[in-house]
């Protein structure tokens, strides 16, 4: 996240830090496979794309991890810095906020909650490629590309173990992003599979031995072009979108929810059928969404008229599904393209929990899914609260004409969108704002008010407009937002990008957080949500220690910086390979 610097002091308000060696490192991202893992509570999924052609998504199921793997994470992830001076220090984990499923310190079993950002021992001198945190559950990917489980939805609330580190649960697939539902956790690769068949049995590929776990293959529904291959995954609660190198939207459906408020972008798909050991016997069903089942569901009776048994015996699911069990990884085995983005050429995808965003790479933004709340960002006049086909979300409201508008980034989560935009009036100063919509009810939007709605995107106070004076290009030039990250319970860590012209000395990026704050997630010890962006202030918990005791170098010359994450009530700062 943080430019390259050998320093690692704190200072006032800025306390993220990048910290590096000596020569400049190599991208993960080989670009050439992917792999999408899925693990529930003691059960994992792959998903795996060969060169060409094709991209497979494999699904395998874990229990737990074998005796043989150590609950402890290998030496080999750790980053130690050059000798000398004082970039040998320790890479540390920052969490706060709440602990009741053990994800933000697994081994602070009495600990209800972190009122203050602390260190966490178990991530420590450890870092990562990818960090997904759920409510009950969490996956990392270390510096090898393997994955790593832990919490209680992972190891199960009735267990005696006291011992609840992150497990080995995948190794040798490369992976370098994972995305988490609730019951499954998503990962992508960048090996190809070793299996030609779309039902399989054992994992030896997974564990080196036969271990007799189901799994199966997952694969988009029509080829992929030549060296074509997904390069991005983002998931929200029964939903998955993947976007490939050639700029195609991809939509996953993990349970039969996964269309409920039109966020697939499709209804007709096809899945395998259980009822046959074949796989190539398929079953064609719908997930209508709800709004288009039953139009009136919302409505007074006199509206539905007077008899409303035929609205009630309509089904947001195809009849041939009822019986069909979505909880088994094997539900559905295909990504689908969406049918209104074809020939769209997108660079960013985003799944909020019931909504799908993407941005073209002309810097617009076209949202679907539930809008129950304005959170697809559609104005007033569209009153829907379902929109199931993607559709332009308008970001140059109130402008001047003459002023161009784009968009940059695009962070999603919960019911909550923000939208990173660059304006361009024709002057030599750009202006950056954040902009957001959706259920502000907890201070979410950042805009100084507590509303439930708000479906026109608004300026996100104190971090919107920001400009300081650039010795490069002698003139002002806008303090842009390095990383947003979204909760889906509402509350947001933004980290500013205040070190690139920060000049020697310069300490790190400020961070800042409002929202959702019940839980102490905000970071600032109290527990009253904030409406308005406020920079965190860094505590003992993040002063310099020592270096790495073990000594063992994972590979020279890499650099790593530091990452929020807001998850489910809590907030994490951990070390990611940049």
């Amino acid at each position: 996240m943080f430019r390259r610097h050998t320093k690692f002091a704190l200072n006032g308000r800025r306390w993220f830090q990048h910290h590096a060696g000596s020569r400049k490192s190599s991208t993960f991202f080989t670009r050439g496979v992917i792999v999408a893992t899925s693990v529930v509570a003691g059960a994992t999924a792959i998903a795996s794309q060969p060169f060409t052609g094709g991209s497979i998504v494999h699904n395998d199921a874990s229990p737990n991890a074998p005796a043989t793997v150590s609950n402890k994470l290998n030496p080999v992830e750790i980053i130690k810095a050059p000798e000398g001076g004082e970039d040998n220090e320790e890479l540390r984990l920052l969490v706060w906020g709440s602990n009741r499923s053990h994800i933000i310190s697994p081994d602070a079993l009495d600990t209800v909650q972190f009122r203050m950002p602390a260190v966490a021992s178990f991530l420590q001198s450890v870092a990562l490629r990818d960090l997904v945190v759920h409510a009950t559950h969490a996956a990392c990917v270390d510096g090898r590309g393997d994955v790593y489980q832990w919490g209680d939805g992972f190891f199960g609330q009735s267990s005696a173990s006291e011992n609840r580190k992150p497990v080995l649960t995948l190794r040798g697939k490369d992976i370098v992003r994972v995305q988490a539902t609730e019951s499954r956790v998503f990962a992508l690769s960048s090996k190809p599979t070793s299996s030609g068949t779309s039902w399989w049995w054992g994992t030896g590929w997974l564990w080196g031995e036969e271990r007799g776990v189901q799994g199966s293959e997952v694969v988009p529904n029509q080829k992929l072009g030549w060296n074509e291959r997904i390069i991005s995954i983002s998931a929200g609660q029964d939903h998955l979108l993947a976007l490939t190198s050639s700029g195609r939207t991809f939509v996953h459906p993990i349970t039969k929810n996964a269309n409920t408020y039109g966020q697939l972008g499709f209804r007709k798909f096809d899945i395998p059928d259980p009822s046959s050991t074949s796989p190539a016997l398929r079953l064609h069903v719908e997930l209508t969404p709800k709004a288009v089942a039953d139009p009136y569901a919302k409505s007074s009776r006199y509206a539905r008229g007077s008899s409303s048994s035929s609205a009630t015996t309509l089904l947001p699911i195809s009849e041939n599904l009822v019986n069909v069990d979505d909880t088994k990884l094997t539900f559905s085995d295909r990504f689908f393209e969406v049918p209104a983005l074809k020939g769209v050429r997108v660079v960013q995808v985003a799944a909020g929990s019931r909504t799908s965003f993407v941005r073209n790479d002309t810097g617009r933004v076209l949202g679907w899914g539930a809008n129950d709340y304005g959170q697809i960002g559609l104005g007033g006049n569209v009153p829907l609260d379902t929109i199931t086909v993607p559709t332009e979300v308008v970001l140059w409201r109130g402008m001047p004409s003459g002023t161009r508008t784009q968009c940059i980034d695009l962070n999603v989560g919960g019911d909550l969108a923000f939208f990173t935009v660059e304006r361009i009036d024709g002057t030599a100063i750009r202006s950056v704002e954040v902009l957001s919509c959706g259920n502000g009810q907890y201070g979410g939007l950042g805009n100084a008010l507590f509303s439930n709605a708000q479906s026109v995107p608004v300026r996100t106070k104190a971090v919107s407009g920001l400009i300081e004076f650039s010795e490069k290009t002698n003139n002002l030039q806008p303090i842009e937002p390095h990383t947003l990250s979204v909760s889906p319970d509402g509350h947001v860590l933004l980290a500013l990008e205040t070190q690139a012209r920060a000049g020697p000395g310069g300490s790190g990026r400020d961070l800042l957080g409002w929202g959702t704050n019940y839980d102490y997630q905000v970071g600032n010890g109290k527990r009253a949500s904030i409406a308005v962006p406020t920079t965190l202030e860094p505590g003992e918990a993040t002063r310099k220690v020592r270096a790495d005791p073990q000594g063992r170098v994972w590979k020279r010359g890499v650099d790593v910086e530091q990452v929020a994450l807001a998850g489910y009530g809590n907030s994490l700062v951990y070390w990611r390979i940049a």
